[in-house]
């Protein structure tokens, strides 16, 4: 928020970081608490410069949240941060059946951090913001009914294909209490923000932000940016099949090749 500035009889209000409007009612940028704006759309009008020197602010909660059962193979994905990983993640996202088979903690872990990873994309490629998600500015605001609101979008998608057998109304909202503030897992929390490389850093999988991304596909219809991964994802699950590895060091979502 730009700084106050002393005028006579008192001081001036902060001003919009797009229209310069002053204003004392301005909504901070939820990523990094530092660009203010007077509406969504001057932020929106922003973003393809603010998004330059935007990042989050580091959270030393979500430093300390990696689950303290993990698996110890290294043939199963993610190697830790769940009570078990599986084998072929990607062939289960081509079959839709990534989330079968789980615990119910792991499935409610792993959606939580596919709506943290989706609207970290949403913000970070459009400057879009959901007005109940974190990213919204607005105070109070701890991610749940965003949540609720995209678990129902899961649970439309296919009739609930994606969702394991068990899932049910009572479920959903276990999964949506099990991110809330009164929930004990440290960094399953929806008010946290998540980027990238910290989905990566806390599963020890440096493909497992590009598995978020390819399940929210599903349900979208779309990836970030609007990219279409369906190439991406039957080649991964090809490699797969066939016992082979592709750092993603070398690969990006889009399927095209980047420097490591």
């Amino acid at each position: 928020m730009a700084s106050t500035d002393s005028v006579a009889g008192g001081t001036e209000p902060p001003r919009c970081d797009t229209c310069n409007t002053a204003s004392t009612n301005l909504k901070k940028c939820s990523r990094c608490k530092t660009a203010s704006y007077c509406s969504r759309e001057c932020q929106k009008s922003d973003w393809k410069s603010h998004k330059t020197t935007c990042s989050s602010p580091s959270d030393p909660q979500s430093q300390t949240g990696a689950s303290s059962s993990s698996s110890t193979s290294a043939h199963l994905s993610p190697p830790k941060g769940l009570d078990s990983g599986i084998a072929k993640p990607f062939t289960a996202l081509q079959n839709g059946t990534w989330l079968h088979n789980r615990s119910e903690k792991d499935t409610f872990r792993l959606l939580i951090d596919v709506y943290r990873m989706r609207v970290e994309d949403m913000y970070t490629f459009g400057g879009d913001v959901d007005e109940d998600s974190i990213y919204s500015g607005n105070p109070g605001v701890d991610g749940r009914a965003g949540f609720r609101r995209y678990l129902k979008k899961v649970e439309r998608h296919k009739n609930g294909a994606l969702l394991p057998k068990w899932w049910n109304e009572q479920k959903r909202e276990e999964c949506i209490a099990y991110g809330g503030p009164r929930g004990t897992d440290a960094w399953a929390k929806l008010r946290h923000a998540v980027e990238k490389s910290d989905i990566n850093e806390h599963y020890g999988d440096p493909q497992m932000a590009m598995q978020l991304r390819m399940f929210t596909e599903a349900v979208d219809g779309r990836g970030p940016g609007g990219a279409q991964g369906d190439g991406m994802r039957q080649m991964m699950a090809m490699m797969e099949a066939r016992g082979m590895k592709m750092s993603s060091s070398k690969i990006d979502e889009k399927g095209n090749i980047v420097d490591c």
